[in-house]
């Protein structure tokens, strides 16, 4: 008895089941991996405080509009104490959550957009094409992503100069942003293209080749919805890196002092004197912050790479 043929709605509402349940396998498999659960609870206040920090502590103060004393200790006014001009570290603090996640998201963006194409052309074309951009990998990979960064900020802030914001950030924070995008795709490309390799010499890849499918279509249609798992799981690591990144870049002087990162915080921080006067409240903040993002993205990232790995996950 042959099979019922499906209208295109019913193939539709089909579809959308399907993934429905795959949506939910994934979140129970996610759900047992504790350390994945804490790392999104993490992520997600600071997500809160970067979307809405006006919310929580009020408009970014300033020189003129700072709230209390020079170096205030913790005190019931200002619960993480203040700054060598009077500005409120909490305030502080929770206003450079939205800079270094925004800067630390857009770096991820432009990371992982370069290393996958580089790495699914390099590994699907092969040849002289793959020669070339391989060796272009390995050349940013031997030379020390944060050096380069450092080096290439300066000349990229001349180029794109100042003034304006996107996303609440102003573009003479988006050399930050380039500057870290172009100095860390080599190992995502690196890695996409191991798994483009693998993937071309499966049979869906042939069969498609036989009909007539061009490189494009199936590198769009074939390889990337199979190395999307991947990329995910190594976005999340990324995104890790580039708030580091940022952060070193801001606490030696290349942030932007009229909106505030959590490195810049530590800069000035520096800047005032604080570790030789006592003041840690000014230092403790910022960097506990930057610490629990980063230990928040390496845990989901572990936990992904569990839940989206099968043979990883069979081996725990």
């Amino acid at each position: 008895m042959s099979a019922p043929i499906l209208t295109a709605g019913q193939l539709r509402r089909e579809r959308l089941a399907l993934r429905a349940r795959g949506a939910r396998d994934f979140a129970r498999r996610f759900g047992r991996r504790r350390e994945g659960v804490i790392g999104v609870a993490i992520l997600v206040l600071y997500v809160l405080l970067a979307i809405a920090p006006s919310f929580f502590v009020g408009s970014l103060e300033t020189a003129v509009t700072a709230s209390g004393g020079r170096l205030e200790p913790p005190g019931t006014v200002h619960l993480l104490g203040t700054d060598e001009i009077g500005r409120d570290i909490l305030n502080l603090t929770v206003h450079g959550a939205r800079v270094s996640m925004v800067i630390g998201l857009l770096a991820t963006v432009v990371t992982v957009l370069l290393g996958v194409v580089v790495g699914i052309i390099s590994g699907f074309v092969g040849g002289w094409v793959d020669t070339i951009l391989m060796r272009l990998t390995d050349f940013f990979l031997v030379l020390p992503t944060f050096v380069l960064a450092l080096v290439m900020t300066p000349i990229i802030r001349d180029m794109l100069g100042g003034g304006g914001e996107i996303l609440g950030v102003r573009i003479s924070l988006l050399v930050i942003v380039v500057a870290i995008g172009i100095t860390s795709w080599a190992s995502t490309a690196r890695i996409i293209r191991s798994q483009t390799l693998s993937i071309r010499e499966r049979a869906f890849v042939d069969r498609a080749r036989v009909i007539g499918a061009g490189p494009g279509r199936m590198m769009r249609t074939h390889i990337l919805p199979n190395v999307m798992n991947l990329v995910v799981a190594n976005a999340v690591l990324v995104f890790a890196g580039a708030v580091l990144t940022e952060t070193g870049l801001s606490y030696l002087g290349l942030g932007d002092p009229f909106q505030p990162s959590w490195g810049q915080i530590l800069n000035a921080a520096d800047q005032a004197g604080a570790p030789g006067l006592g003041a840690w409240w000014y230092l403790v903040p910022p960097g506990a912050s930057i610490v629990l993002v980063v230990l928040a993205f390496t845990l989901v990232g572990g936990a992904l790479d569990d839940v989206l790995n099968p043979r990883r996950a069979g081996r725990r």
